[in-house]
């Protein structure tokens, strides 16, 4: 047909190049209902979808931004937590080395003490013990002065009490000649 209308348009004596006014009128007319159709239902539904993929990104980029902000925040309280725990470790070290010093000064001096009593008793101890053989001693000088003497004199000098005056001289001599040998 298209065919037949140029033959006939070219019969006619019309122009080919130029179209026919119904044409335009009915292309003229569909181009106004194709926008119309686009500019009523397509670009709003386009538009809302680029409004929520606007909005989508944005708030993404807000919540990315409250996060570093948030993370940056946390950040600085942890380093401000370790800084404070860092103080605070040296502080427990310093007062633990102080409580040792302490406590090693503490243990000297209880040592110190115990090492004295235990020197002093040693002390009275051998003291005691030295009283004691000196006592035995004299017991046995004298018993044994008793023997020798009743021996030498020719009689029992076994009467306690005249025995214990001869060997309380006897030692007395025995002391004085001890000092005049430690005097000279």
């Amino acid at each position: 047909m298209i065919s037949n209308g140029l033959i006939l348009a070219a019969a006619e004596g019309a122009n080919p190049l130029i179209p026919n006014p119904w044409e335009i009128l009915v292309v003229v007319v569909g181009f106004a209902l194709l926008m119309f159709i686009v500019i009523k239902f397509i670009v709003p539904t386009l538009e809302k979808s680029y409004q929520d993929r606007v909005e989508a990104i944005e708030g993404g980029l807000a919540k990315a931004e409250k996060a570093q902000a948030e993370a940056n925040a946390m950040m600085a309280d942890y380093e401000s937590q370790l800084a404070d725990a860092r103080t605070e470790a040296n502080r427990i070290r310093e007062d633990a080395r102080t409580e040792a010093a302490e406590i090693v000064a503490e243990a000297r001096e209880r040592a110190t003490a115990e090492a004295t009593r235990i020197s002093e008793q040693a002390q009275a101890q051998i003291a005691a013990e030295r009283q004691q053989a000196a006592a035995q001693l004299k017991r046995e000088v004298g018993s044994l002065a008793t023997t020798l003497a009743g021996k030498i004199v020719g009689e029992s000098l076994e009467d306690d009490a005249r025995s214990q005056r001869v060997v309380d001289r006897f030692l007395a001599d025995l002391d004085r000649h001890q000092s005049a040998g430690v005097a000279e």
